[in-house]
């Protein structure tokens, strides 16, 4: 059994999800949204999300974590500022001692939907039909799902490639 927590990185909302990996099953145990305040300075901003996710760590104790990579966006602000936010989003889990793996969206989105350009709601109904338990009712926390769903169907994988490396 392995708990894995999902991450949907974003300065304004960060996803999180914990799913337990039992073998081929997938079981779903919470998920939320972490908001920093956008009146705030940036560095007080990636503290909240900081903040958020040690807690969610300490209550569930995830054995892994995965994150979706940053994607370019048109505007280079932008990037730059998902790009602090998943830094200190790194450097959290890393301060826990979880070994982290990342996954493209699109290869989030080929392990939830089947294809890799899905949209976001249909990964939301995919995560649902995969987790029926699952309360994500917000898209952020559906996308870290996912992400948390794609690293279980590839760790095994991935710890093979550790291994051999």
């Amino acid at each position: 059994m392995t708990i894995i927590l999902g991450i949907d990185p974003g300065l304004q909302r960060t996803g999180w999800g914990i799913i337990v990996a039992k073998s081929n099953q997938l079981s779903f145990v919470d998920c939320g949204t972490i908001k920093s305040d956008a009146d705030m300075p940036m560095s007080e901003r990636i503290k909240q999300i900081h903040d958020g996710l040690q807690t969610a760590i300490a209550r569930y104790r995830p054995m892994e974590a995965a994150v979706e990579e940053t994607f370019v966006n048109k505007s280079g602000s932008s990037t730059l500022k998902l790009g602090q936010a998943r830094g200190g989003i790194l450097l959290t889990l890393s301060l826990c001692s979880l070994p982290v793996y990342e996954y493209s969206a699109n290869m989030v989105k080929k392990s939830v939907v089947g294809a890799g350009h899905a949209d976001k709601r249909q990964v939301q109904m995919m995560v649902k039909m995969l987790l029926p338990t699952s309360a994500a009712k917000q898209a952020d926390a559906a996308d870290a799902l996912g992400v948390a769903i794609c690293h279980a169907h590839h760790r095994t994988v991935n710890q093979l490639t550790k291994v051999g490396s």
